[in-house]
C-alpha cells in the first residue's frame, strides 16, 4: 500500500533479533512488530511488516535451507516462537512450550526442521518444524543469553550463558553437555561458528592461548570454530574439539569518529560477533562506540584489526547489537547491522565501506513538515526526542537524512520551516521549550529563552505583531515565530533575539478588542498565507479570526464543540474563491471548512458569528489529528484520525476520494507532496512515516466501526497494567542495575537526556515498557535460596562480677535499648512507661545495694558527698531523687539521655517541661515530630515569638500526616490567614480553602477572586462544569460561567447558558447561545421550544421570521422527495390555506398576525433583512443534506418575503430565484415542482406580479423574473405531460408513451418515462398530477393515443392552450438554446482533451529512461526538465493518442470557436438560466402526440431547434423518432 516507508527502530538488548534469508530479505524486530526489508548493494526497500505478536519481539532467525528459505521464526516477551511466511506476509504456526522469558532462538542451517530457543531460567526447547514435536531440557541452572546451532554438526548446540559460561549441548542426548567453556566472566552477547569445520590455519600469539579449564566429556568428534563474544570487552576464539580457547581479542581502545553522540554519555558495551560465510579467516565484532572492527584471524603482530567504513559519518555512533550477512549472485557479501542510533547500515565486506543507511523511528511521529524553499526536505518531529531531515527527492540515496539532537531533552512535538530563509527550522518540544536548528550546520540550536509550561502544540511564521512590529524598516524581523502549547498561550518569538523574552499576544487581543473576561485557551493557530489574518483554535471548540497587525477580532466560528486540534488555510495559488477557504479539525470526527472571503475582503464593523459550515466532511470515527491541503489541486484536502486512516477529500462535492489504512496505529500527521499531485506523507503512533499514492488505494471511504480501536486501546492499556503489576524484570532494591545501565531501559529522563546531552534513548511508552526487559544483563548474582546464612558471631566483653549479684548502671541502659529493639507482643494492657526508669530500676537491686545507697545519702546529706559520690550522675543516679535540687537537675539530664537512647523522646520532652525548660522541650519536640496539642497549648507560656514558631513547625508537622484542616485551623490562630487559605489551596481542598476566605476576609480581596477562578478552571478539566459556572459567578466573570455552561452543549445547556448571559448583561453571548439553542430545537422540529428560546431577545426578530417561514415550508413540503413528517405538536398557523398570493402570500399574513410585521415600519424591514443577509448560506451543492436545504431554501423565501414588505420587487424576485436554484442544484426534481406551485399557484401569471412593477434597469430582476418564468413552464408541461400518463394508465393502456422523465434520464439515454417497475412508474405519475394542482386522469375512451386529451371544460380547455402557448414562447427560445449547445460541445471537447493527457501520462510512464535499464522511474524534477525541453514531442504523442484522429490544436481551435460563438450571444441571454431547451423540445414533440394543446407552429419550432443544436448522441437518440 505505501511506496516508502521509515519503520520503527530495532528492539535493543536482543542477542538474535535481526537475521537475513538467502534471497536478501533483512528482518529484523520492533517494539512487537517484523519489519522486512530488500536488501541490494545499492538500496534497500521496506516490503512488509509481520503483526502478531502482543508484546517485544526478543528473536528471529531464518531458515537457511532452499525450499524453506520464506520461512522464518520469531520470539517475544508473551512467551510464543511463532512461524512466519515471509513471502505472503501471514502467519503459519505457533508453540508455547516456554513458561519464562524467551532470551534466544536460532533455526539449524543443517537440520532445516530444527528450532531451538532459550529462556532465562536455563531451559532449552527444540522444536521441529515438520511434526510440532518439542523437546526440553536443561542443561545448567543459569540464564540464558545466546545461543547458535552447529553448521557442521546439526545436534551441537552453543550455549552462552549470564555469568559468561558457554556450554556445548547434544540434542540427541537428552541435553547432555559435550564441552564447558570457561573463559569469560560476564554476560556472553552472541555466539558465531566459523563456516568451515577445518581447524587449521589461525594464528595464535603465546598470550592469546589460555589454559582455561574445559571439562571435556567424551562427545564431538568433529570440530569447527566458535567464536564468542561477552560484555568483559573480549572476544575469544574456541576450539569445539578440543574444549579450549585458541585465541583472546581485546577490543581496541578507538578515538570517539563523527559528532554523533555526546561522549560524556556512558553506554553499556555490548559485544556482538559474526562470522562471514566467505572468510573463514576474518571474524567481524561491535566496538565500544558503534564501530565495527574486522579481525584478520591468521595476521602475526598486534594490529589484527582494521575499522569498517573509512570515511567521516559512515559508522555507527552508538553501539551495535546485531550483524547479519548475505551472499549477492556476483560473489560480495553484504554485512546488515542494527544499532542503538536507530540506523540499519549496510557495508560491502569487500571494500569495508558503508553502501546505504535506513534510518528508524524510536518514537510517535508528531509532526511532519515540507520546506517551502528546500523543496522535499521533510521534517520529521518524533518522540525519541531527534529531529530528521529527509531528502525525499534524492535519487542515489532514497532515505537520505540528517538527525539533529543536540539541545532536546524530550518528545519533538511541533516542527515549522521559515518561510523564506533556507535550511531554518524551527521545533518545540514536549517540555514546553523552542529552538531553531540551521539544517546546514552542525551547529546547536538556538534556544528561545521563553518556555512553555506544558507541551508545546503549533509553530507557525508569520508576520510581527506589537510589540514586536515597532520600529522602523530593518529594525524589526519580517516574520515571526509563532508557538502555542498545552497551557492555552500563543508566545510570539523574535527569531533574531531568541534571548529576549517572548510576548504573549493575549494581551494585545484584550486592548485592540477591549475584552475583559478570561479568553478562552488557545490550541492551534494558522496564519494565511498572505499574512493578512490569523485563525486562533481554542479549546471550548471554537475558532477566532484576527486581522493584522492589530490582532482586530473579524469573526467567531461556533460550529465545533470540542477542542480545536489543526487548522489550515487553503493554498494562494487556486481559484480566486477558494483562496479564503479554512479547514479545521477538532476531537470529534468531523472536518469542518469555512468560507471566510466576506469577512476578509469586507471586515465589519464589529465580529461576526458563523454557525454553518461551508462544507461538512463526515465519515471518520475518531478524533483528527491533522490534515493538509493539496499544493496541486483546488479544494482537495488529506486528514488523519485517531482511527488510523488518512482520508482525502473532494471538499466541493463533500466526496471521499480515497481511505489509506497502512497504519498500524493512530495517525498524528499527514503532509501532501509538494512535488507529486499524486503522494501524501502520514505518520503516527506505530513508530513509522509512510508514502503513499492517492491512486493506488482500494478503499473511498474510513471503516465504520470504531470499536476495533477501543478494544485494541483498551487491550493494550490492560497489559501495560498487568505487566506493571507482576513485577516481572523489576529488580529488587539491592538488585537495581547502576544509572548508566537504567537509563537505557527507562521509561522517562532516563539515559542520555538524563545526563544533559546525546539523543535520548528513552522511547515511547509503548516501546520502553519492552526495552526495560531487556535490560537483564544486571551484574547481580543471588544468592541461592538453599544455602544457609552464615551468622557473624559476636564476643561481647565480659562484666565484672558484682559483689551483690546486682546489675550495674551501663547494663540498665543496656536492658532499656533492648526494650525499644524488641516490643512485646503481648496483648495484656501493658504499664504506663516510667518518666525515671533509670533510678527506677537502681531502686530495684539487692537489699544489700539499697542499703548502701542509705549510708552514702546520709553521709552526703550530713557530711558532704564522699569521694567518688555524685548524687544524681551515675552509678549514684537514684540518689538525686532525695539529694537538693542540683542533684535532681543532673538526674534528669542523665534520664533525658536514656530516653533519646531508647528513643522516648515523648519522656524527655515532659523531663524538660518539668524542670522548667519550655523552650528546650519545644525545641526537642520540634526536631523529632513529637508536637502535640498538649506542647502547643503550654508553648505560649516561653512567649510570643516561641508560641508562633511552635505553632508553624506544628503546622509543617501536620502537613506531613496530611492533616491539612487542622494544620490551616493552626495558622488561623497566629493570624496567618492567607497562608491557611493557600495551604488549603495547595492541597485541592478549594471548597475549604474558599470557605475559610469568605469568613474571614473582606469581599472584594483578590484572593477570593482568585480562588474562585482556579477551583473554576480545575472543575472545568474534570468535567464538573455546574460547579465550575457557579465559581465564575461567584468570581463576578458571568461570561465565562455562561461560556463553560455551554460547553456540555445540549438544549438545556444552552438554554440556561444564554439565560445567564442575558440575566448578567452579556447580551451578545445570550443572543449566540440562545439562537444556538434554538437552531438544535428546530434541528429537532421543536419549532415551539425554538420560537420561545428566540422570543426572550427582540434582537432575534429575523431569526423568528426565518424559523417561522422554515416550520410553514416544512409543512407544506411534508412527504415531499424525503421531507420528514412532523412528530413534535407545531403552531397552529404552520399550515396555511394558501390563496392566490401563494407560499409567500400566507407567510405575511402569519407575520403580520402572529409577530406585528407589516409594511408599516420599512426600517424596521430594513433591518431584519439586513440580518438576515449577514447569516451565512453556502452555495448549494449536489450532496447537502435534505434539513440543511431547507433551511437555505426557508432562508431565501424570508429575504424575499422582506423584500416583497418593503416594496424590492427585485429582490424579491432573486430571492425566490436563489430559492428556486438551490433545491434545483441539490438534484430534488419533485421538491422544485411543489415549492414552484407553492410560490405561484398560477404560474407565469403569478410570476408577473412581481414583475409588473419592476424599473427598466432592475437587470437581475429581470433576470430572475425571466428564469422563474420558464422554470414555472417547464414543471408546468412535465405535470401537463404526467397527467396524461396517468390517464391512459386508468384508461387500461398497458405501453406508455415514449417520453423523457427528467433531465437525468435523458442525460443517460432513456427516451422513456416509463420504469422497469410499473407499479412505482403509477405512483411517480400520480404523485406529479398531485404535485403540479391538475386534475385526476379520467379514462379515455378512445384508444389511440393521440385522440387521447383530457376531459376538460370548454374554458378549462381555453386556458390550458393559452398556458401551453405560453410556455412554448417562453421556453423555445433559439439564443438559449445555441448558449446551452455551445457549452455542451465545450464541456465534451474539454473531456476529450482530458483523456487525451491521461493517455499521454501513462504513455510516458511505461517508457523505460533513456540509456539507463533500471526499473525505477526517473524523479518528477527530471520529467519536468524533459517536458519542458521537447514540448514537440509531446504534442505529437498526444496527437497519435487522441481517439478519432483529433489532434490537440484542432480541439483547441474548436474550443476557441465555440467561446466566440457564445461571446456574440446578447448578455441577457448568457446571465439568465433557463431549462435544458433541447429537453423541452422533446417534451413538447411527446406531448403533441397525446393532446391538441400544442399547435402545429410550436412543433415545427421544436423540431428545428432539434435539428440544428442537438448535436449530441443522446438527443439525437431521443430525437430520432420526430426528425426521420
Amino acid at each position: 500500500m505505501h511506496e516508502r516507508l521509515l519503520p520503527a527502530s530495532p528492539n535493543w538488548y536482543c542477542s538474535r533479533c535481526s537475521d537475513t534469508n538467502d534471497k536478501g530479505i533483512l528482518g529484523f524486530g520492533a517494539k512487537n512488530t517484523i519489519y522486512l526489508v530488500d536488501v541490494t548493494a545499492s538500496s534497500c526497500v521496506v516490503v512488509g511488516e509481520l503483526v502478531g505478536h502482543r508484546e517485544r519481539v526478543s528473536g528471529i532467525s531464518f531458515c537457511h535451507h532452499g525450499d524453506l528459505s520464506h520461512i522464518c521464526a520469531s520470539t517475544s516477551d508473551d512467551g510464543t516462537v511463532k512461524f512466519w511466511d515471509t513471502d505472503e506476509k501471514v502467519f503459519i504456526k505457533e508453540h508455547k512450550s516456554h513458561q519464562n522469558t524467551i532470551t534466544a532462538l536460532h533455526w539449524s542451517p543443517v537440520d532445516k526442521n530444527l528450532v531451538v530457543s532459550g529462556d532465562e531460567k536455563g531451559i532449552m526447547v527444540c522444536y521441529w518444524y515438520n511434526t510440532g514435536d518439542t523437546c526440553s531440557f536443561f542443561p545448567e541452572p543459569r540464564n540464558i543469553f545466546s545461543l547458535s546451532c552447529s553448521p557442521h554438526t546439526w545436534n551441537i548446540v552453543a550455549v552462552g550463558y549470564k555469568d559468561g559460561m558457554i556450554v556445548l549441548v547434544d540434542v540427541t542426548k537428552k541435553g547432555e553437555v559435550v564441552h564447558r567453556l570457561r573463559g569469560h566472566d560476564d554476560e556472553i552477547h552472541a555466539l558465531s561458528w566459523a563456516p568451515t569445520s577445518n581447524e587449521e590455519g589461525l594464528h595464535s600469539r603465546p598470550d592469546d592461548i589460555t589454559e582455561s579449564t574445559n571439562g571435556v566429556s567424551e562427545g564431538a568428534e568433529k570440530g569447527g570454530y566458535l567464536a564468542s563474544g561477552s560484555k568483559d570487552q573480549t572476544v575469544r576464539i574456541w576450539s569445539t574439539a578440543k574444549g579450549k580457547a585458541v585465541m583472546t581479542l581485546k577490543l581496541p581502545f578507538l578515538k570517539r569518529r563523527g559528532s554523533g553522540v555526546d561522549p560524556g554519555v556512558k553506554e553499556r558495551l555490548w559485544l556482538t560477533v559474526h562470522w562471514p560465510r566467505s572468510k573463514p579467516t576474518q571474524l567481524l565484532s561491535s566496538c565500544f562506540g558503534g564501530e565495527l572492527v574486522l579481525w584478520e584471524l591468521t595476521r602475526a603482530g598486534k594490529q589484527r584489526w582494521s575499522l569498517l567504513g573509512g570515511s567521516e559519518g559512515q559508522n555507527h555512533s552508538r553501539i551495535v547489537f546485531n550483524m547479519s550477512s548475505v551472499l549477492l549472485p556476483d560473489g560480495r557479501e553484504l554485512l546488515l547491522s542494527t544499532s542503538m542510533d536507530r540506523e540499519v547500515k549496510c557495508w560491502d565486506l569487500s571494500s569495508l565501506d558503508c553502501c546505504w543507511t535506513l534510518p528508524t523511528l524510536g518514537g510517535f511521529v508528531y509532526c511532519l513538515a515540507f520546506s517551502p524553499v528546500a523543496t522535499g526536505s521533510l521534517g520529521l518531529g518524533v518522540g525519541d526526542s531527534m529531529v530528521r531531515v529527509w531528502g525525499t527527492l534524492g535519487l542515489q540515496n532514497r532515505y537520505d537524512t540528517k538527525t539533529f539532537w543536540q539541545g532536546i531533552k524530550s518528545k519533538v512535538t511541533a516542527l515549522s520551516w521559515h518561510p523564506a530563509r533556507e535550511g531554518s527550522l524551527a521545533f518545540g518540544t514536549d517540555d514546553g521549550k523552542v529552538g531553531i536548528y540551521d539544517a546546514f550546520s552542525n551547529k546547536p540550536p538556538q534556544i528561545s529563552s521563553s518556555y512553555h509550561r506544558k507541551t508545546v502544540y503549533t509553530l507557525a511564521w508569520g508576520p510581527p505583531v506589537p510589540p514586536m512590529s515597532f520600529g522602523g524598516p530593518g529594525e524589526c524581523a519580517v516574520h515571526s515565530l509563532y508557538s502555542c502549547a498545552g497551557e492555552g498561550v500563543i508566545l510570539q518569538h523574535d527569531p533574531r533575539r531568541l534571548a529576549s523574552e517572548a510576548s504573549d499576544i493575549d494581551t494585545l487581543i484584550r486592548d485592540t478588542n477591549n475584552i475583559k473576561h478570561k479568553l478562552s485557551p488557545h490550541t492551534d493557530l494558522s496564519w494565511k498565507p498572505d499574512g493578512r489574518v490569523v485563525a486562533i483554535g481554542n479549546e471550548d471548540g471554537s475558532i477566532e479570526v484576527y486581522q493584522a497587525p492589530s490582532l482586530k477580532l473579524l469573526c467567531s466560528i461556533q460550529q465545533h464543540h470540542k477542542i480545536i486540534n489543526v487548522l489550515r488555510w487553503h493554498h494562494q495559488h487556486g481559484a480566486p474563491e477558494l483562496q479564503h477557504l479554512l479547514a479545521s479539525g477538532s476531537s470529534n470526527a468531523v472536518v469542518y471548512v469555512h468560507d471566510l472571503s466576506a469577512v476578509i475582503e469586507s471586515p465589519p464593523d464589529s465580529p461576526a458569528v458563523m454557525t454553518e459550515a461551508y462544507r461538512s466532511l463526515s465519515g471518520h470515527t475518531a478524533k483528527i489529528t491533522s490534515l493538509a491541503w493539496s499544493p496541486h489541486h483546488d479544494a482537495r484536502l488529506v486528514t488523519v484520525s485517531y482511527d488510523s486512516t488518512a482520508q482525502v477529500w473532494d471538499v466541493l462535492k463533500e466526496e471521499g476520494l480515497c481511505n489509506y489504512r497502512g497504519h498500524r496505529g493512530r495517525l498524528l500527521c499527514v503532509q501532501w507532496s509538494p512535488v507529486e499531485p499524486d503522494l501524501v506523507w502520514t505518520g503516527g503512533d506505530d513508530f513509522t512515516v509512510q508514502e503513499w499514492n492517492v491512486s493506488k488505494q482500494e478503499h473511498a471511504r474510513p471503516p465504520k466501526g470504531k470499536k476495533t480501536l477501543e478494544l485494541r486501546e483498551k487491550s493494550k492499556s490492560k497489559a501495560k497494567k498487568k505487566k506493571k503489576g507482576t513485577g516481572r524484570g523489576v529488580a529488587r532494591a539491592e538488585e537495581t542495575p547502576p544509572p548508566s545501565l537504567r537509563g537505557e531501559g527507562d521509561k522517562e529522563g532516563g539515559g542520555a537526556a538524563a545526563a544533559g546531552e546525546g539523543p535520548s534513548e528513552d522511547d515511547e511508552e509503548e516501546e520502553e515498557g519492552s526495552e526495560a526487559a531487556s535490560t537483564r544483563g544486571s551484574s547481580f548474582t543471588a544468592r541461592p535460596p538453599s544455602l544457609p546464612v552464615e551468622r557473624p558471631t559476636v564476643e561481647r566483653p565480659a562484666v565484672e562480677k558484682q559483689p551483690s549479684g546486682g546489675k550495674t548502671f551501663a547494663s540498665i541502659k543496656r536492658d532499656l535499648k533492648k526494650e525499644k529493639a524488641e516490643p512485646s507482643s503481648s496483648l495484656k494492657k501493658r504499664k504506663p512507661r516510667s518518666m525515671l526508669p533509670l533510678s527506677t530500676s537502681m531502686d530495684h537491686r539487692p537489699r544489700e545495694d539499697l542499703q548502701q545507697d542509705i549510708l552514702t545519702l546520709a553521709t552526703a546529706r550530713h557530711q558532704g558527698p564522699p569521694a567518688h559520690c555524685v548524687p544524681g550522675q551515675g552509678e549514684h543516679i537514684q540518689l538525686g531523687l532525695f539529694a537538693n535540687r542540683q542533684a535532681l537537675s543532673r538526674m534528669f539530664q542523665e534520664e533525658e539521655e536514656g530516653h533519646v537512647e531508647a528513643g522516648h523522646y515523648d519522656c524527655m520532652v515532659y523531663l524538660r517541661l518539668w524542670s522548667g525548660d519550655i523552650t528546650g522541650a519545644l525545641q526537642v519536640a520540634t526536631e523529632k515530630g513529637e508536637l502535640n496539642d498538649h506542647l502547643l497549648s503550654v508553648a505560649p507560656m516561653a512567649g510570643y515569638q516561641v508560641w508562633s514558631r511552635t505553632v508553624e513547625a506544628y503546622v509543617k508537622q501536620l502537613c506531613q500526616q496530611e492533616s491539612y484542616q487542622k494544620a490551616a485551623s493552626h495558622l488561623l490562630s497566629i493570624h496567618k490567614v492567607y497562608q491557611a487559605i493557600e495551604l488549603l489551596r495547595d492541597h485541592q481542598l478549594y471548597r475549604e480553602a474558599i470557605a475559610l476566605a469568605k469568613a474571614r476576609l473582606q469581599e472584594d480581596d483578590p484572593v477570593l477572586k482568585a480562588l474562585y477562578t482556579f477551583w473554576a478552571g480545575q472543575l472545568e478539566k474534570d468535567g464538573h462544569l455546574a460547579t465550575a459556572a457557579k465559581c465564575y459567578l461567584a468570581a463576578g466573570s458571568a461570561f465565562d460561567a455562561a461560556k463553560v455552561i455551554a460547553k456540555k452543549n445540549d438544549v438545556g445547556s444552552l438554554k440556561t447558558a444564554a439565560g445567564l448571559a442575558g440575566v448578567a448583561g452579556e447580551v451578545e453571548l445570550s443572543r449566540s447561545l440562545a439562537l444556538r439553542c434554538a437552531k438544535d430545537l428546530a434541528h429537532a422540529h421543536d419549532w415551539p421550544g425554538a420560537q420561545q428560546v428566540l422570543a426572550t431577545h427582540h434582537s432575534l426578530l429575523a431569526h423568528r421570521l426565518h424559523f417561522c417561514t422554515t416550520e410553514m415550508l416544512s409543512a407544506c413540503l411534508s412527504g415531499v422527495d424525503g421531507v420528514p413528517q412532523a412528530s413534535l405538536p407545531s403552531h397552529p398557523w404552520a399550515s396555511p390555506v394558501l390563496g392566490e398570493a401563494g407560499f409567500l402570500g400566507g407567510v405575511r399574513e402569519v407575520w403580520g398576525r402572529e409577530f406585528g410585521v407589516g409594511e408599516g415600519d420599512q426600517e424596521k424591514l430594513q433591518g431584519l433583512r439586513q440580518v438576515l443577509r449577514a447569516v451565512e448560506s453556502p452555495q448549494p451543492s449536489p450532496n447537502i443534506p435534505l434539513k440543511q436545504l431547507l433551511n437555505h431554501l426557508s432562508l431565501d423565501l424570508t429575504l424575499a418575503a422582506l423584500s416583497w414588505l418593503l416594496g424590492d420587487q427585485g429582490a424579491a424576485l432573486e430571492g425566490m430565484w436563489r430559492g428556486v436554484a438551490r433545491a434545483r442544484e441539490a438534484g430534488l426534481f419533485s421538491l422544485v415542482a411543489e415549492t414552484c406551485s407553492l410560490l405561484f399557484p398560477r404560474g407565469v401569471s403569478s410570476v408577473r406580479v412581481f414583475s409588473s412593477s419592476l424599473e427598466p434597469g432592475q437587470e437581475p430582476g429581470w433576470l430572475s423574473s425571466r428564469s422563474l418564468e420558464a422554470f414555472v413552464s417547464y414543471y408546468w408541461l412535465y405535470g401537463l405531460w404526467w397527467s396524461l400518463i396517468g390517464e391512459r394508465r386508468a384508461g387500461g393502456e398497458s405501453q406508455g408513451t415514449d417520453g423523457p422523465r427528467s433531465l437525468a434520464e435523458t442525460r443517460n439515454g432513456s427516451a422513456t418515462p416509463e420504469r422497469q417497475n410499473g407499479e412505482e412508474e403509477e405512483k411517480v405519475e400520480v404523485l406529479a398530477v398531485k404535485q403540479n394542482g391538475l386534475a385526476e386522469p379520467e379514462v379515455c375512451e378512445s384508444s389511440t393515443p393521440g385522440a387521447c386529451v383530457p376531459s376538460q371544460r370548454p374554458q378549462q380547455q381555453e386556458e390550458a392552450e393559452g398556458r401551453c402557448r405560453a410556455a412554448c414562447g417562453l421556453l423555445l427560445s433559439e439564443p438559449h438554446a445555441m448558449h446551452q449547445a455551445s457549452q455542451r460541445a465545450i464541456a465534451e471537447i474539454q473531456l476529450r482533451l482530458a483523456s487525451m493527457v491521461h493517455q499521454h501520462s501513462r504513455a510516458q510512464e511505461t517508457e523505460p529512461p533513456a540509456g539507463e535499464g533500471q526499473a525505477s522511474p526517473p524523479s518528477s524534477s527530471t520529467t519536468t526538465t524533459q517536458e519542458a525541453t521537447h514540448p514537440d514531442s509531446q504534442e505529437s504523442t498526444a496527437a497519435t493518442l487522441c481517439a478519432g484522429g483529433d489532434t490537440l490544436p484542432s480541439l483547441v481551435a474548436m474550443v476557441s470557436q465555440h467561446h466566440k460563438e457564445v461571446e456574440g450571444l446578447p448578455d441577457d441571454v448568457k446571465k439568465s438560466e433557463l431549462p435544458d431547451i433541447m429537453e423541452c423540445c422533446l417534451v413538447i414533440l411527446y406531448l403533441s402526440q397525446s393532446c391538441t394543446l400544442v399547435g402545429a407552429a410550436n412543433q415545427t419550432l421544436a423540431r428545428d431547434l432539434l435539428t440544428r443544436h442537438g448535436t449530441t448522441s443522446d438527443l439525437r437518440k431521443a430525437a430520432q423518432h420526430f426528425l426521420s
